[in-house]
């Protein structure tokens, strides 16, 4: 099969639905390290509604760099609607989007700084050969929000 891409294209960024962007902004800042790339903004207007096909939508947001990159790496992009219609119950098995994933030094030291600042385990930390890449141990756990995030880390 051949992978040809009509168009030019450069990643930006992953977006994260949230309930209190200034909490999120927090976590993600204080557990992965992740930095704001500008303050938090408020957008409002019809273009938002026709963009989103939210009604009334009204936003804030803030785009912040993920660890391990510089300048013009990727971003997460934490968006919160000021009027809200919908919430479902998010597991790994959810479709659509699944989880972020940070490579960390210390699986268990980073769990222990997720639940810390109001995050929760998901499954077990399993430590398990990976044919061809390693010793890996990893586990799944949440943000306060019950996003699903996988720590995971390579010897």
């Amino acid at each position: 099969m051949r992978n040809k891409v009509p168009i030019t294209c450069t990643y930006l960024h992953t977006n994260l639905t949230v309930e209190n962007i200034e909490n999120m902004m927090e976590f993600y800042v204080g557990v992965f390290g992740c930095s704001p790339v500008r303050e938090i903004q408020q957008l409002t207007g019809d273009w938002i509604e026709r963009i989103t096909a939210v009604k009334d939508g009204e936003i804030k947001y803030v785009h912040l760099r993920l660890p391990g990159h510089w300048d013009k790496g990727p971003e997460l992009e934490l968006i919160q609607y000021l009027n809200p219609t919908k919430k479902y119950e998010i597991t790994p098995d959810t479709y659509g989007f699944g989880h972020l994933s940070f490579s960390v030094s210390d699986v268990n030291e980073a769990l222990d700084a997720v639940i810390k600042a109001g995050g929760s385990c998901v499954g077990e930390v399993v430590t398990v050969e990976v044919p061809n890449r390693g010793l890996l141990t990893e586990v799944y756990a949440t943000d306060p929000e019950g996003n699903i995030i996988e720590l995971q880390s390579y010897d």
